[in-house]
């Protein structure tokens, strides 16, 4: 008889099964279309091939195109069925990785002489429509290590040789399909036949393991889906993201621009971006201010025997720009651009001794902070090399450790309410309970910490998940995933706990009972970066900033010149009420002139004409929206100063 193992399905039910079922049969004994629409299979929380021998008693869960890990085994086969088609097509071409993303798959490859064009695409796009229709099995298979570094130097793949070099006899394993092999952990769905509708998207370049030193391969990017409705949605998705990509909306409203005499990764804001960053730092001052903040500025640059006692300088300089030379006359060895504002806000705190009484202590700054991204990674605001953090830094009790969170949480609440980001949920970071000593802290602080983190989350009726493994080595943290109108998703806003920064800088406090005391150190940035909140904000609303926020937020436009002077006297009363409003002075028809505002995407216009005049009225036209309705000039002002109010206060 053979050996009987236990399966428990994710119900909790459990079931007899002979050792080396496979994920398939499983699939297939739930029910038929279960098996006709598996993809992989979850083996004791790892996620394995449906082919693949389930020898002792496992806990399963069958994966299918609705659940993430199924699409990864997907793509991740759609990038073996694609780099097969290459291999037909450019015989002698190396691979580096292939791995599947958040949206489809790309594999590094070198083509030698040969460069890819977009005209190169539909060809091979064809190949891969052809190879699967072949429905070759993916068939994984344990390689001895010299078997492997053998097939890859026959070969010449000089890549693989080199990912074999970092991998353990006995940890090897190949997949195959058709005529093409590949040194690869999987998991795989059953074969080709599954994918559907190859879309190849992009060609960029990238360097050999991130190394601008390295050779610089062609990075192929592509995504399939089982249906071709899919791809035509995401496709339309897609380009409904290159209408609202920031870069180019960022040069038509005139918010930024790069130069290449100040360097890539540098923006520079525009008079009207300048506004639109004030407006938005203003917003949140004022609520920090609000909440008992108090601001504080430190210099761009700094000690590099600060950065070393941070732990920022050397193990983090691969993303840092060179130490500066050594300025004559001082004793340490140079300077370094602020990568952090952390370690300037804890000299601050450091200054002095402090009392429990002062607790907690809370430092704003929009500091400026400088990280040598790679040039391939830059992409307009989201990844830049010069960017200014809504950086706060707390420093309190273990005790208020809570209430400290609960402030924060109702801070990014806040902003991101008057910003229209309404999708969102919360993931709570914590120890990897199999693992703890790689943190730093006492178990007894970190307790309380997870614990203070989950019950604020619940107080403020936050839906928040709980992540183990994922927090910070210095402390957990609560992380916002905010989904934008184009339905993709960003981390906007966090909160970290530190207990690494307090100790190594030797930080203490006076307590009730008159002895010293470690504070804890909160982390805490509701917009991150300013840039990159920017960026991901200008796609989300498509430029049609709320009338808040709005760099001109009101433009009057006279009909004719003889109406000039009535359109003066209106902008005066609106900007000495406070808002940003200019005149169209051009000597145009009133049609361009709204044609004009409307591309520029001003909330409102006041069009003025000899009617207006004789009654002191204003005709408002709202963006997108056409003309509205005829009014005094202070019934609009009232309108929209309580719209302004509403927005700000969600």
């Amino acid at each position: 008889m053979s050996k009987q193992i236990q399966i428990t399905l994710p119900d909790g039910s459990a079931r007899q099964e002979a050792a080396g079922i496979t994920g398939k049969q499983i699939a297939d004994s739930i029910s038929g279309r279960l098996g006709r629409e598996a993809l992989a299979v979850e083996v004791n929380g790892e996620v394995w091939d449906l082919s693949r021998p389930i020898l002792d008693d496992a806990s399963i869960r069958i994966f299918t195109w609705n659940d993430p890990e199924g699409k990864n085994a997907y793509w991740h086969s759609s990038a073996h069925l694609m780099a097969e088609a290459l291999e037909s097509l450019y015989p002698g071409v190396k691979f580096g990785i292939g791995p599947a993303i958040d949206n489809g798959f790309y594999y590094d490859v070198d083509l030698g002489d040969k460069k890819l064009t977009a005209d190169d695409l539909q060809g091979i796009e064809n190949k891969m429509r052809e190879l699967a229709k072949k429905r070759s099995i993916y068939t994984r298979r344990d390689v001895p290590k010299q078997e492997a570094l053998a097939y890859f130097s026959e070969k010449g793949d000089e890549y693989k040789l080199e990912l074999l070099d970092g991998l353990d006899d006995g940890s090897i394993t190949f997949y195959e399909q058709g005529d093409f092999v590949d040194l690869c952990r999987g998991p795989h769905i059953p074969d080709t036949g599954r994918i559907k509708n190859p879309k190849l998207l992009n060609i960029a370049g990238a360097y050999w393991r991130g190394d601008q030193s390295r050779a610089q391969l062609t990075r192929l990017y592509g995504i399939t889906f089982p249906k071709k409705k899919e791809l035509d949605e995401y496709l339309e998705r897609l380009e409904l993201a290159r209408q609202r990509d920031h870069r180019k909306l960022g040069k038509e409203l005139e918010l930024f621009t790069f130069s290449d005499k100040v360097g890539p990764g540098l923006p520079m804001w525009l008079p009207k971006g300048a506004i639109l960053r004030e407006t938005l730092a203003g917003f949140l001052k004022k609520k920090q201010l609000e909440g008992g903040y108090q601001p504080v500025v430190t210099p761009h640059i700094g000690r590099l025997d600060l950065y070393r006692t941070s732990g920022h300088y050397p193990y983090y300089s691969d993303s840092q720009f060179p130490p500066m030379l050594e300025v004559e006359g001082e004793e340490e060895q140079g300077y370094l651009l602020k990568p952090m504002n952390c370690p300037h806000h804890v000299m601050i705190y450091g200054e002095g001794l402090r009392s429990y009484r002062e607790l907690p202590v809370r430092y704003a700054e929009f500091g400026t902070v400088y990280r040598y991204e790679q040039s391939g990674e830059l992409g307009g605001l989201t990844r830049v090399r010069g960017f200014t953090q809504d950086d706060a830094h707390i420093f309190c009790t273990p005790e208020q450790v809570k209430d400290e969170f609960k402030g924060v949480i109702d801070l990014t609440l806040a902003v991101l309410g008057a910003l229209d980001f309404k999708d969102y949920k919360a993931q709570i970071s914590l120890r990897d309970p199999e693992n703890k000593d790689k943190y730093v802290g006492s178990e007894e602080l970190w307790d309380h910490a997870e614990q203070g983190i989950r019950e604020a989350a619940q107080e403020m009726e936050l839906d928040a998940v709980e992540v183990a493994g994922e927090a910070a080595f210095y402390g957990p943290k609560l992380d916002f995933m905010v989904k934008d109108a184009l339905g993709r998703e960003w981390q906007l806003g966090t909160v970290q706990l530190d207990y690494n920064l307090p100790e190594r800088f030797d930080l203490t406090y006076v307590g009730e009972d008159n002895e010293k005391h470690r504070p804890v150190m909160i982390h805490r940035a509701p917009f991150g970066s300013l840039e990159r909140f920017i960026g991901v904000l200008i796609e989300h609303c498509g430029g049609n900033f709320p009338t808040w926020l709005a760099p001109v937020q009101v433009k009057v436009i006279p009909i004719s010149q003889d109406l000039f002077g009535y359109a003066d006297e209106v902008n005066q009363q609106l900007r000495s009420v406070g808002f940003r409003s200019e005149v169209d002075h051009r000597h145009e028809k009133i049609g361009y002139k709204i044609r004009g505002a409307e591309v520029q995407k001003i909330p409102y216009m006041l069009i003025l004409g000899k009617k207006e005049l004789e009654g002191n009225t204003v005709s408002v036209r709202k963006h997108g929206a056409g003309a509205q309705e005829t009014s005094s000039l202070a019934e609009f002002i009232t309108r929209i100063q309580a719209e302004i109010h509403e927005s700000m206060n969600q």
